[in-house]
């Protein structure tokens, strides 16, 4: 231990611009290693469990980068948490209730073509949203349109009559 602070610095010292650079090149090889591990899915798709999980682990590589923390401790604590997003993601995927609750669930905007305004409004689509989306299904209009849902990643889905 005392040689890894030896070159990287301890917590709550200064640390040289040299020290710094080492604690950067290091997190950035650590954090790609980390994310590599986690899988695509932690951080391919973006749903509220891994916008909280990015946000952690930028915050305290970045703390660990900086000496404002210590860097073995935060390293370990770090790839617990990506060990904890795992295994979150897996009992997701084996019980529907945890994903509805870590992933949210799709909202239908509409059925049969007509638009619920309702669903919309509390899904924060607009009419402007549901028309790309009709576009971009290769379709012209709403009345194309047999049903959109709003997915949990984000995507509006289009099925055509």
């Amino acid at each position: 231990m005392e040689t890894l602070h030896a070159f990287v610095g301890t917590q709550g010292e200064d640390i040289t611009w040299w020290q710094m650079s080492l604690r950067a090149a290091l997190i950035f090889v650590l954090g790609l290693l980390m994310v590599r591990f986690a899988s695509t899915r932690a951080f391919g798709k973006w749903s509220a469990l891994d916008i909280i999980l990015a946000v952690v682990v930028g915050s305290n590589l970045s703390r660990a980068m900086t000496g404002s923390a210590p860097f073995l401790p935060t390293i370990i604590a770090t790839t617990a948490l990506l060990g904890l997003h795992g295994a979150l993601a897996s009992a997701s995927a084996r019980w529907s209730w945890l994903s509805t609750l870590t992933k949210g669930s799709s909202v239908a905007l509409v059925k049969h073509g007509v638009p619920d305004e309702e669903a919309m409004r509390r899904a924060g689509i607009g009419q402007g949203d549901l028309r790309m989306a009709i576009r971009a299904a290769g379709l012209e209009a709403l009345e194309d349109v047999e049903s959109a849902a709003l997915e949990r990643n984000g995507d509006i889905n289009i099925v055509g009559r």
